[in-house]
């Protein structure tokens, strides 16, 4: 029997991506690749959808630091059947906005059977700040990130959690033109460069899975809201789909040593088939370090972002495709150990090569 069949989608984070920049837009692309692959590897950005989420089985929900760290050979991915979560509230959160975050969690451990054991509250107000750099890409900083450690620290250790849940709370900026643009299904993310700094943080510490929900005042309802963006608009948190996908979200193993490969379910990168991601966005540290594997490539042009780091330019060996659908066909090709091009109108002749 061949291998599994193993798929890694990358869509970078606060890059304004016409597929997967939204809110959770990007999820049924995720769906339908999960479903011609018997493993699929991605990240918070692609599976969130603030209220809305989809729970696929063979999906690993896996942090971007921890998705680069695998990416090297670094670490390992174990998939596990539940994880206990922790949730870190940032100080500077309203006492009734905490609230509605609390119930949440009390929903999804009485509706969804989710395993949340205990929460803290940081020591100080976090103080995040959103940033855009000239690329139009969304970043953000963190005023008190020693306060953030300090909480992730307490749950690991108190509350034995596997996995960590972050809300911070970020600026409100309702008449903000680029959050109208936004709402609207245009621009970037302007909280999505933030978030990651928030989540990168306390994996790369700690080595535990963990994801963000930004904790923000409800916007005024506005008529024109984008599909892309609705599923942002229909509830006072974004937490339930973070508390979703981590509580399935995989355990990193950070040293192959004494593994029974017989028994062991660890994906290694080695392991990967493919990697599917936006045409002009190939310069992240994933998409490089499988450039130096035998994974294939797999560029969406359909996918614009406002990068402009082509393939090309990294001389990065690539499979052009126009879209996600195509990329599904010509997964489903390669499963079935046909080559793509022998289904095309015109087929190149076969190569001499001369001693």
């Amino acid at each position: 029997m061949p291998n599994p069949y193993t798929v890694v989608l990358i869509i970078p984070t606060g890059i304004g991506a016409s597929i997967g920049g939204y809110a959770g837009d990007a999820l049924p692309v995720a769906r339908a690749i999960a479903h011609v692959s018997d493993h699929l590897i991605t990240h918070p950005n692609v599976l969130n959808g603030a209220q809305l989420y989809w729970s696929l089985p063979n999906a690993l929900y896996t942090e971007g630091y921890a998705l680069d760290k695998f990416a090297q050979g670094d670490w390992g991915l174990q998939p596990v059947r539940q994880n206990r979560i922790g949730v870190i509230f940032d100080q500077g959160i309203e006492d009734d906005l905490r609230l509605r975050h609390l119930q949440v969690i009390d929903a999804c451990r009485a509706t969804l059977g989710l395993d949340i054991s205990d929460y803290i509250i940081t020591d100080q107000p976090l103080q995040v700040e959103l940033r855009t750099a000239d690329s139009g890409a969304s970043w953000g900083t963190i005023g008190q990130p020693a306060s953030l450690l300090r909480a992730a620290e307490i749950l690991i250790e108190q509350g034995k959690v596997g996995a960590i849940a972050v809300v911070a709370r970020f600026p409100d900026d309702p008449d903000n033109p680029a959050l109208t643009e936004y709402r609207h299904g245009g621009g970037v993310d302007a909280l999505a460069g933030a978030e990651a700094v928030i989540s990168h943080l306390i994996v790369r510490q700690f080595q535990i899975p963990c994801a963000h929900a930004p904790a923000l005042s409800p916007l005024p309802l506005d008529p024109a809201i984008s599909p892309k963006s609705a599923a942002e608009e229909i509830g006072y948190t974004f937490l339930p789909c973070v508390l979703v996908g981590l509580s399935r979200a995989p355990q990193f193993i950070t040293e192959k040593k004494n593994i029974d490969h017989r028994t062991d379910q660890t994906i290694w990168a080695d392991q990967v088939n493919t990697l599917i991601i936006p045409a002009s966005a190939s310069g992240g540290s994933a998409v490089l370090s499988f450039a130096e594997t035998s994974t294939k490539i797999i560029t969406v042009a359909e996918n614009t972002t406002t990068l402009q780091v082509f393939p090309q330019l990294l001389g990065i060996d690539h499979i052009q495709v126009n879209s996600y659908l195509e990329a599904i066909g010509w997964i489903v090709a390669d499963q079935a150990g046909i080559h793509p091009p022998a289904m095309r109108s015109h087929l190149s002749p076969v190569r001499q090569i001369n001693y």
